[in-house]
């Protein structure tokens, strides 16, 4: 299934019904009084977080929504009934802008999160709502109002405790792999992550979700390759695990580090500063003797970090403890957000 984290939709609330105009007519009554029932409002449309959707594949092929109109009035004081609420899920950590204006509107970041985006238009009032004691018999009635008609952007910019990044072939899909259930695909050549993956890692009675993200390249915050698709999820993630291969010499290990540093700087500063852990992977490839030698060389570089290989499950037990202890101090937090943003259960566009 194609990712999609981008799109635009138009939302549609319904128009009210019309008022009707109508009379009492008896057998006994020849010139009753006026018995037009009102307008039914027409429903709202609303967005609504979930965890069940991981994408917004479902928008590229339906980008118009619309709810319910409310139905007509009738004689005999009958009133129209209110058109049915249009309910969109959409997948949490979706960022809802105005696309007219780029205006953000909310930052969807908790299941069950609910917002209106659309208000249904007010039904129209029948004759009989115009009875006055002067006017005995109106003949007036009041169209439906129109609903609220907006383009929204939404941008899923994907929620995780720890995201994954580094150059593309550093090991993080293999790393995901192997701690977690998840499934990405894992290959000898560069963009083999196109997408983002979850993972749920489980680890001495804690839990936390990893994401492997698509690899950077230098030139990335200006938008090369997979550019700012990729550091949009970033800007999620608790901590970063900045995964290198220490297969390559010691002068590209310090370059490479160097060149995704500075990316996340370039796109965000604040980024530059998140909690960020080196990860050296593939020091399968290396024999003891390499190992120790790499080592003293990295460090005399004033690099430091954990040294692991996802192929014999070498040094992971020292990362996970290390993710567990942090991941304690999680459970009471909030899931980090792009910008500040009021709670929006109940909010207007």
């Amino acid at each position: 299934m194609a990712f999609i984290d981008e799109v635009k939709i138009r939302v549609l609330a319904g128009s009210g019904g019309k008022g009707c105009i109508s009379f009492r007519r008896e057998k006994y009554v020849p010139f009753g009084g006026p018995n037009g029932g009102n307008g039914g409002d027409g429903g709202d449309v609303y967005l609504i977080a979930t965890h069940d959707k991981t994408s917004l594949l479902d928008f590229k092929y339906r980008p118009k929504f619309e709810a319910e109109r409310g139905e007509h009035g009738l004689g005999s004081d009958m009133y129209g009934r209110g058109g049915e609420d249009l309910k969109i899920l959409v997948p949490l950590g979706t960022l809802v802008q105005d696309a007219d204006t780029g205006e953000t509107l909310v930052d969807l970041i908790e299941d069950g999160q609910t917002v209106l985006v659309a208000k249904g238009g007010r039904g129209g009032r029948g004759n009989l709502s115009y009875k006055t004691s002067t006017n005995r018999a109106p003949k007036t009635a009041e169209p439906g109002f129109p609903g609220e008609e907006h383009m929204l952007r939404l941008e899923l910019k994907v929620l995780a405790d720890i995201g994954l990044i580094g150059l593309p072939n550093a090991g993080k899909s293999s790393f995901l792999r192997v701690v977690s259930r998840a499934t990405p695909k894992v290959a000898d050549y560069p963009f083999t992550t196109l997408e983002p993956h979850l993972g749920v890692v489980e680890h001495k009675d804690q839990c936390f979700v990893v994401a492997d993200l698509p690899g950077l390249i230098e030139g990335a915050s200006e938008g090369a390759g997979l550019g700012h698709k990729f550091l949009r999820h970033v800007a999620r993630n608790r901590i970063l695990l900045h995964l290198v291969d220490i297969s390559q010499s010691t002068d590209e290990i310090e370059k490479n580090v160097e060149v995704i540093r500075a990316e996340l700087k370039e796109f965000d500063p604040e980024l530059a500063d998140r909690e960020q852990f080196l990860v050296f992977t593939k020091i399968d490839l290396l024999s003891a003797e390499e190992l120790i030698k790499k080592k003293k060389e990295i460090e005399e570089r004033g690099l430091e970090g954990f040294y692991l290989s996802s192929h014999t499950n070498s040094g992971l037990e020292n990362l996970l403890d290390e993710l567990s202890v942090a991941a304690q101090s999680w459970q009471s937090e909030a899931p980090v957000r792009e910008t500040e943003n009021t709670d929006a259960t109940s909010a207007v566009v």
